[in-house]
């Protein structure tokens, strides 16, 4: 995982979750990108200024996390269930 401080201006090339500590489904998500050993980078709401106004803008909503894949696709508070399937469907896990 790498933690991300700076806005980009390029399309995501990673997997980029945002999300904040004191977020239950944002912990959640977190713990199983980090068990399944996904390479992905880390958007802390809580300590990048526009980190809030960039998930809102990729999803249209206030709710965390949001999980943008490569491909542009993103998931909004995604069950385990939910982003293990997209983690597999983007060939991120076997």
């Amino acid at each position: 995982m790498t933690e991300l401080a700076a806005s980009t201006a390029a399309p995501a090339q990673r997997i980029t979750m945002f999300g904040a500590e004191w977020c239950g489904d944002c912990r959640r998500s977190k713990k199983l990108l980090d068990v399944l050993n996904v390479d992905y980078d880390y958007v802390d709401l809580e300590s990048v200024d526009d980190g809030a106004d960039r998930a809102h803008a990729i999803s249209g909503r206030t709710r965390i996390p949001v999980i943008v894949f490569p491909d542009g696709t993103h998931v909004v508070e995604p069950s385990d269930s939910t982003l293990h399937a997209k983690l597999t469907e983007f060939g991120s896990i076997n």
